[in-house]
């Protein structure tokens, strides 16, 4: 079984959201038996934004990086993403990691009855950290990831969130205790099958 961590945050040692997707991949690992981890840190090696020249693969290194991108996603079992709220929304390396895997023909495919997803069979699990605390109309992050995924054929996408982090240091500490207290175990066929 392959699992997929991805980190998208700027603050280092500082984040919450790196904070909670190593103790899921932890405890995964723990739980798993040979589960083989790939690492991807957005923000020490950030992809480029997506532009005419992206598309045209006219720059063979970012081609080729493109679909190393692309076939990791595709090999993964799991994908666990570390992604801050930034603005509302996520940051912008995370951005172009999607853009990178939102492939058609590969990951999607337009039919005559509406758009496909191909990646399905695949679990998604984000962790959240947000300095307030938000809901629907502020929420951008959540409802646009759970959007992107489904688009590619994911319906298991689950989010282990610490909110209100900026609020007091005591408020952080017991957003944090909550978020990894709630974090999704394999599910039984799983640990059977590893």
């Amino acid at each position: 079984m392959k699992l997929l961590h991805i980190d998208s945050s700027a603050l280092g040692q500082n984040s919450v959201t790196r904070e909670l997707s190593a103790t899921i991949v932890a405890q995964w690992s723990s739980s798993l038996d040979g589960l083989q981890v790939d690492y991807r840190d957005l923000d020490r090696e950030p992809l480029p934004h997506l532009t005419g020249q992206s598309l045209a693969k006219a720059d063979p290194a970012e081609a080729a990086e493109a679909e190393r991108t692309l076939q990791q996603f595709l090999d993964a079992d799991v994908v666990v993403i570390g992604a801050p709220m930034y603005n509302f929304s996520i940051p912008s390396t995370l951005k172009a990691w999607i853009d990178r895997v939102a492939v058609a023909g590969r990951t999607f495919r337009y039919t005559e009855n509406g758009p496909q997803g191909l990646a399905g069979g695949k679990r998604v699990i984000v962790a959240s950290g947000r300095g307030s605390v938000h809901g629907a109309p502020t929420d951008f992050q959540e409802s646009y990831l759970r959007q992107v995924f489904a688009f590619l054929g994911i319906d298991e996408v689950e989010f282990v969130r610490a909110e209100g982090v900026a609020y007091s240091p005591q408020h952080r500490t017991d957003a944090i205790a909550a978020a990894k207290a709630s974090i999704p175990r394999p599910a039984a066929p799983l640990l059977q099958a590893a």
